[in-house]
């Protein structure tokens, strides 16, 4: 593990999603809509794909950026600590062995529960903003989105249990064949170099190539749970009046959230098999393929990169610090010595004169 301190991994975290939310937002617009059960009625036209579903690609994108700077600065300080934490606590030679894959998706899955709780609010706000209609007053999507949930926040986190469900099996996925991929091109690099990868670039080149490879296929396998998540999200923003929503938060988090989520996720997946049968469960999962390699490459890479160049930055300034306060000027010698061209005679200066 490079010696990054939490500040570093967190600010690196959050410029990484912060880079990749204004990149790569249009695409997962498009998935959403692709997902949504209204998509044959609202974006296509004759069977075929209408300029509807190419319009405000970036609707929503303000909430899921406020919200994704601390939700992945959360989750990769938390995932670094535990992997941290297991690796130290789990030494190779010791008697209770974990294997490092293990280690890196027990790790990658704690983060994910961290990440998810903050993340949910904006992830319902933002998909429902992706197929909103703009406001004849220019009133825009999202707060159009707020504006029905004013009076039930509570159905922000009624996701959760989805967006979790979706996030678990992916990074536990991603992350042991990412760290995997990276171990083994690093190496390969290192061979071909003589021994060392130098430079920042190099190092998040590879970490983006790895995390693209590894995200693509476990996007793919995730693809049905995600389109669940999709309508899920979605019915919230639909359903204005629930007879189970309680103003008691407490409430809601225990009964609500655990009981309703998971009967809801059930009835989605039964609705989702019944219109559009098992296809309907890989609505957009080329797509979002496509999307999830070029966002965790570009996700990863970037968070490389970043924590790499911040513990350059800090290890230059602490050596300069150090060398600084080491310097014992007094043991500097001017005009005195030795000297090839002059023999052992050597006369002091002027002023040294006056000195003594």
């Amino acid at each position: 593990m490079a010696s990054n301190t939490n500040t570093d991994i967190w600010i690196a975290g959050a410029f990484a999603a912060f880079s990749v939310d204004l990149l790569v937002y249009p695409l997962d617009t498009i998935k959403t809509r692709i997902q949504s059960p209204d998509y044959k009625k609202l974006y296509t036209q004759d069977g075929r794909a209408s300029r509807a579903l190419f319009r405000g690609l970036y609707q929503g994108v303000g909430s899921i950026i406020l919200v994704t700077l601390p939700s992945a600065g959360a989750f990769f300080t938390t995932y670094e600590a535990l992997k941290y934490t297991l690796n130290d606590a789990v030494p190779p030679n010791s008697t209770l062995f974990m294997p490092q894959p293990v280690i890196n998706a027990v790790s990658s899955g704690g983060a994910e529960l961290v990440s998810c709780a903050i993340l949910t609010p904006a992830e319902v706000i933002k998909q429902n903003a992706q197929i909103a209609k703009k406001d004849v007053k220019g009133v825009s999507p999202t707060m159009q989105v707020l504006k029905e949930f004013r009076r039930h926040p509570f159905r922000l986190w009624s996701g959760y249990t989805a967006l979790a469900g979706r996030n678990l099996p992916f990074t536990a996925m991603q992350f042991p064949v990412f760290e995997h991929l990276k171990q083994y091109f690093m190496e390969r690099r290192r061979k071909q170099k003589g021994g060392k990868v130098d430079g920042i670039f190099e190092r998040a080149s590879i970490t983006a190539m790895s995390a693209g490879i590894a995200g693509s296929g476990a996007a793919w396998i995730t693809t049905p749970i995600d389109v669940i998540k999709t309508r899920m999200m979605l019915a919230a923003g639909r359903e204005r009046h629930q007879a189970h929503e309680s103003k008691d938060l407490g409430k809601f988090l225990t009964e609500g959230l655990a009981s309703k989520s998971s009967k809801g996720m059930w009835e989605t997946a039964k609705e989702v098999a019944q219109t559009d049968g098992i296809r309907g469960f890989f609505r957009g999962a080329a797509l979002r393929g496509v999307w999830t390699a070029l966002g965790s490459g570009l996700y990863l890479g970037v968070y490389e990169g970043g924590r790499f160049y911040l513990e350059d930055s800090r290890k230059a300034k602490e050596g300069d610090a150090v060398m600084e306060k080491e310097r014992d000027w007094s043991k500097v010698k001017v005009g005195i010595g030795g000297s090839r061209s002059q023999g052992d005679a050597v006369r002091k200066s002027g002023w040294q004169d006056e000195a003594d």
